[in-house]
Formats: structure tokens, sequence, C-alpha cells
């Protein structure tokens, strides 16, 4: 643009010294009159060049560069955000070093670290790193730093806590420390910490909690301390980049194929050993399942009566129960529903009449290839992880059974904008089942119960938790429905 402002410069001043000269001459009628047009001619040709190369040359700025990011953000891979520097640490004097040995399953784990980590806040402690649980049914031998991102769990909450990879060698038992372990009390204030357990530090410097499930109430804490359990749950816990990619490949490939169901199926063998529920059972399997029941002595409740707990609706749906309920929620035949499960007990036998009434059924094994999934096997909560990542980024989320993985999963589809998730009213449905199989409600009949059961409330829709203080195992589950934090997403 400057080398066109500076020859239309030099043109205009060639123009000037020929008019000017002009003057001097004695007029001419046939010399004037061109030269005044020529040079009107001129003036206005250049004026337009030079308006039209201003305007070309801010164009093509603004669109080149403008073009570029879109076809940048449209075609590019998508990358790992850059991660913000660590918050600040914070600046305490610790009153001791807290170990926690987690029980369960991953999604009971994972609210177990969120408890702790607030725990640890609430009495000014040093924590180290979870113990994860490998005693289990499961036997699941991986570490925290299998699952989770142990360098972003450690620097994200550094304003917070100060978290610590291992115990220091000189607390350790091989240096003939002992140390002091217990179980905190279910469902326990924070009175119950500062006045119960602070104390004891003062004696002891490490202090091992046991069993660390269900450990801090619902209700009844400080804004902040709730708002910490929702920091850790939502932020500190990042699965592991590996775990974080292929969930993400299988969430890509199904929403390629349209908008898709989680439907968590959870008739495993170990809850329905746990349950006792053999509702749909041979008696051979029936008999199977209580010897398991009877092996693993934490599992204390032994003499069960199926047909009651069905009736009052703690066992989960069979999946034959599952196709009648899907169907009359209005769900239909081209439905893409991705099963988020380990292996169901009675193998594809107890699948038949899903796939049969819902064709477009999938699993993570059906999906991903076979070595993609070699890594996981036999690690139980890894696989739950993957499942975990589906069903939160599902459109619709339904468990058969309302365990620790459902109530995580509402938990955090409610954060993330209440997205749609089903609640089954098993006790209601249970009722409605009967009377349908035996005749007495008609299939228009049972489909207009089954949705009036399930409007409002157990659609994911907004609502505050009950509170039940007497009886807390009885009221909402916090990270069901982590009120405190949802206004402020």
């Amino acid at each position: 643009m400057s080398v066109f402002v500076v020859r239309y410069m030099e043109i205009r001043s060639e123009s000037g010294t020929l008019m000017r000269s002009d003057y001097n001459k004695p007029p001419s009628h046939h010399q004037s009159v061109p030269k005044a047009r020529f040079q009107v001619w001129f003036f206005r040709v250049c004026s337009c060049i030079l308006v039209w190369t201003c305007l070309i040359q801010l164009f093509w700025h603004s669109q080149i560069f403008t073009g570029l990011s879109n076809q940048i953000s449209r075609f590019s891979l998508p990358v790992e955000p850059v991660r913000l520097s660590p918050p600040p640490p914070r600046n305490y004097t610790s009153n001791g070093i807290l170990l926690v040995s987690c029980n369960g399953g991953l999604n009971q784990m994972r609210a177990a670290i969120c408890d702790m980590v607030t725990v640890a806040r609430l009495l000014n402690l040093t924590l180290v790193v979870p113990e994860l649980d490998k005693k289990s049914f499961w036997a699941d031998p991986s570490d925290f730093e299998d699952i989770f991102d142990s360098k972003h769990f450690i620097d994200s909450l550094r304003d917070e806590v100060r978290i610590v990879r291992s115990l220091p060698k000189r607390y350790s038992k091989k240096y003939g420390y002992k140390i002091f372990e217990m179980p905190p009390v279910s469902w326990s204030s924070d009175l119950y910490y500062l006045q119960q357990v602070l104390p004891r530090f003062s004696k002891r410097k490490v202090i091992h909690f046991v069993r660390s499930d269900t450990r801090l109430a619902n209700n009844g804490l400080s804004l902040d301390l709730q708002r910490l359990r929702c920091r850790v749950n939502f932020q500190g816990l990042k699965f592991t980049p590996r775990i974080e990619a292929l969930g993400s490949k299988l969430v890509r490939i199904l929403q390629q194929r349209g908008s898709f169901v989680a439907l968590h199926l959870r008739y495993e063998m170990d809850m329905l050993a746990f349950s006792g529920c053999t509702h749909g059972c041979t008696e051979e399997e029936a008999e199977q399942l209580k010897k398991m029941r009877y092996a693993y002595p934490w599992w204390r409740e032994k003499e069960v009566v199926s047909e009651e707990r069905r009736v009052q609706g703690l066992c989960p749906l069979t999946p034959e129960e599952v196709v009648l309920v899907l169907k009359a929620l209005g769900f239909q035949k081209d439905t893409q529903i991705y099963i988020a499960a380990g292996e169901i007990y009675g193998g594809a036998k107890r699948l038949a009449l899903l796939k049969e009434s819902f064709p477009r059924i999938v699993k993570k094994e059906m999906l991903l290839d076979p070595t993609e999934l070699q890594q996981f096997q036999n690690h139980s909560s890894q696989m739950a992880a993957l499942d975990f990542i589906v069903s939160v980024a599902s459109n619709t989320f339904i468990p058969t059974y309302y365990g620790n993985m459902a109530k995580v999963v509402e938990g955090h589809r409610r954060y993330l904008g209440f997205k749609r998730t089903i609640l089954l009213d098993r006790k209601r449905l249970v009722e409605l089942l009967d009377l349908h199989n035996n005749k007495t409600l008609s299939w228009d009949e049972f489909a207009v119960a089954v949705k009036e059961a399930h409007q409002g409330q157990r659609m994911g829709e907004p609502t505050h938790r009950k509170v039940i203080s007497d009886r807390p195992k009885e009221e909402d589950y916090f990270y069901a429905n982590p009120q405190e934090c949802i206004s402020e997403n």
C-alpha cells in the first residue's frame, strides 16, 4: 500500500507542476480544455486506486486471519488443553500425617477420596495419596496413579491441602514406627473430627484410616467444606491420560452414530450375591450366589429372602424387566444403547431378549479393538472408569440399580447442566411389572403407569437433597446431588 501512496504523491506533484507552468502560457482553447479534462480524470483514477487499495488491504488481513483460525479449529485434531500453573501452596503448620485406605469399587473410593481431602483440610493435616482397595471381590491391583492423574491431584489442590506421594520413611513400619489405625465413624460431622480425631494427633504423628466409605456427613457442613468436596470430585480427580483418551474415543464412536443411552445394567455376579437377589435365576445359579455371599466376610447379611427384597425395591432389575420398562418409557427399537457394566450374570442368554428388542445395543468390547482393552484386563476399576466417562457423556443415563456408580454419575450430570438421568423407581416398577405379567394390567395401562411414575425429579431435574438427620443412610447422598456447587456452575 505504501508504494501506491508514494507513486500517487509523485504524480500529484508532477501534475501540479504542469498546471502551474500552463498558467504562464498564453491561453489556447484547443490545448487548455483537453488538459483540464485529463487532469480531472487522472486525479479521480488515482483517488480510486488509493481508496480501493486501502480497502483490499484491510479486507485481506481480516479474512486471512479469521479464515485461518476457523480452518485450524475446524480441521485440526483435538489437543490436550494447556495446563495452567498450579495454585500457590497453602502455608500452614501441619498437625500430622493422614494415611487412608479406600474400600469398595471405583466410585465408592472416588467419593471417599473427596471426603478424606476435606477432612485433611479441616484438621490441617498432610495427606498421603490414598491407597486403593486391592482385597475386595474384584481384586483389582491398580494403584492410585494407575487410575487417576496423581500429579494433577496434588498440584491442583495444593492451595487447600498438602498432599504427598508416600509416607516419609522415618514413619514407616520398616523403621519400627508403630502407626495408629482406626476406622472413622460413618456419616460423621465436622465436630466429630475436630473433637474426637484431631486430639489423637497430639500424641501420634501419623494416623491410618483403615476404612473411608461414607465417613463424612451429607449435610450440616460449612459451605466451604462442601464446595471443597465438589472441587476434588469435579476438578482434582482426573483419570490418567490413557484412560481419558480411550474413554473419549468410545464417546466419539457412539456420538458419530447418533444420540445414545448409557444403561448401567447392574446385573452382575457380585451385585446379585451381595444383595441376595435371585429373581429370574435357576436353582443352581441361586445356590452359587449364596455360596459367594457366605465366602466374603464383609458381606455381613447372609440370610436373605430374595422376593422380599425385590418387592421392597432393593434388587436390580433383570434384563428382561428392563426391556419392558424401556419400551414403556417410549424408547424405540432403533435406540442406540451402551451397556455400562461388566460381565452380565448368565451371559448372552440373559441378554438375548434385550438385544432382540434393541438391536443397536453395544458394549466397549464391541466398539474397540481387543488390543486396546488388553491393558485394562483384570483391572475392574480401570474398566469402570471407561464406563464412567461414557455414562457422563451420554444423552440419557439409566441405572437399573441405585448404587455408587449411579449416584456419582448422577451428580456429575447434574453439575454439567442437569443432563437427562432416569432414576428408576424399582419398588413401583416391580409392582407394575407383576401386575402386567399376570394380565391384570394391559400394555397401554402399564406404559401409562410407568411414565407417570418417572416424571419430574426422577428425570434428573433440579431438586434439593432430602435430609433425615437421625438416619443419614436413608437421606439423599451428597455426591448424587451436590446442590451447594451446582448454582455456581
